[in-house]
């Protein structure tokens, strides 16, 4: 059932190869959300062990939840401030020097529109792709099969449904570009 979820394919969400696998994410994550400030490098080791990769010099602050954590990678120097939900049911890739505000939602689970399915626990997923220098504001959500180009700054609250280009500004739900960025001013 993991190789269906991970390829986009429709799967059975409370399959119990994939329900032992939320388990152990749900281990990782009750022991990284209760760990002291005071000790980072425990943090990282689990963060390490949590995660598909995670870059050099990313920090991410508890709370975090995740749906299983290794199909989520995390590039060089990137933070994410508190309570970041990343639900990995398709890979979540985030790239290097990526700001992510407080209370940020990553979702790549869709559900069935039909009520059967939906009752049959069917479920699908679409990755989510974020680029080098983004910046997530503060409660934004970024929905499944979106990409966000690289230097792109996301306004807090958006909600963010289809796919935004590099070097832009977009606020709204939906998500909407407002401004293009030149690299180099302010």
């Amino acid at each position: 059932m993991r190789e269906r979820m991970l390829a986009g394919d429709p799967y059975i969400a409370d399959d119990p190869e994939l329900a032992e696998h939320s388990l152990r994410a749900m281990d990782l994550m009750d022991a990284f959300n209760t760990t002291s400030a005071r000790d980072p490098q425990e943090r990282r080791r689990l963060l390490t062990e949590l995660l598909g990769s995670l870059g050099e010099g990313t920090e991410i602050r508890p709370p975090l939840r995740v749906d299983y954590g290794g199909h989520i990678r995390i590039g060089a120097r990137s933070f994410a401030n508190f309570g970041l939900v990343a639900l990995d049911v398709a890979p979540i890739t985030i790239g290097d020097d990526v700001q992510i505000g407080t209370n940020v939602q990553l979702l790549t689970p869709t559900h069935p529109v039909d009520p059967e399915p939906r009752r049959a626990k069917w479920e699908a997923a679409a990755p989510i792709t974020i680029g080098d220098n983004v910046w997530l504001g503060s409660g934004s959500i970024v929905l499944a099969g979106v990409t966000i180009g690289e230097n792109t700054v996301v306004g807090a609250g958006a909600v963010v449904t289809r796919d935004l280009p590099a070097n832009v500004v977009a606020v709204g739900n939906p998500a909407r570009v407002i401004r293009t960025i030149e690299p180099g001013t302010a």
